[in-house]
């Protein structure tokens, strides 16, 4: 049911349109471009020649990328929600 000016299922797709651009911007972002490197940026291993054939552009040995992909990552966000102090202030 919509409300207001809305039809059927528009907050619906808003919502998927919404999941699909934030995916495809978490894809691009870690899609490696360029030609990949023969060793690792950080510590200077060489990179095993199948890691370069698999992931073009690759600049991290596994180890290194591993320990990446472990640290947390802080994201700002919008307090959809927010306090009920700001909405009395």
């Amino acid at each position: 049911m919509a409300g207001g000016w809305a039809r059927d299922g528009a907050v619906n797709e808003q919502i998927d349109a919404s999941i699909n651009d934030e995916l495809a911007r978490l894809k691009a972002q870690r899609r490696p471009v360029g030609e990949s490197l023969s060793h690792c940026a950080e510590c200077d291993e060489p990179i095993p020649e199948a890691r370069r054939r698999a992931i073009p552009g690759v600049k991290l040995c596994i180890d290194c990328q591993g320990a990446r992909d472990a640290r947390p990552v802080q994201r700002g966000g919008i307090n959809r929600r927010g306090s009920k102090d700001s909405q009395l202030k």
